[in-house]
């Protein structure tokens, strides 16, 4: 089975309005999971750490320079071609405007609606530790 190591950034902000925590979600669009919502990032380059390797996504994929916090776990899940590992990144904004270049749709969701999203099976699992976090 083949194995993809990711970096997955749990972008958090506290909502200026509301003043409720709340972290940023994407919907894939592109690939076998199109239209599934997930935590943004992508793989590890060889001889990058998780922590490089999400800020390079980020910068990439959101036009976002972001810091990264510090590591909530690593989540292990086998999908039916695929086994992924992904390192969840607590980070924060430094700059930029969170541009939306390679994902359908993206939302701020804070503790009372981050279930209401069709969360891809993999990001499922770290969803109880971002509950303690918001």
């Amino acid at each position: 089975m083949k194995t993809i190591t990711v970096s997955g950034a749990i972008i958090l902000r506290t909502n200026p309005e509301t003043n409720q925590k709340e972290i940023f979600a994407t919907q894939r669009g592109y690939g076998d999971f199109k239209g599934g919502w997930e935590i943004p990032g992508g793989k590890l380059e060889p001889g990058e750490t998780p922590e490089q390797c999400i800020v390079r996504e980020i910068r990439e994929e959101l036009a976002t320079e972001i810091k990264a916090e510090k590591n909530l776990g690593v989540v292990d899940y086998d999908y039916p071609t695929l086994h992924l590992t992904m390192h969840c990144i607590l980070c924060t904004i430094i700059s930029g405007e969170l541009k939306l270049l390679e994902h359908e749709a993206a939302k701020w969701l804070n503790k009372e609606t981050l279930r209401s999203v069709d969360w891809l099976p993999a990001d499922q699992i770290i969803l109880d530790k971002i509950e303690e976090i918001l």
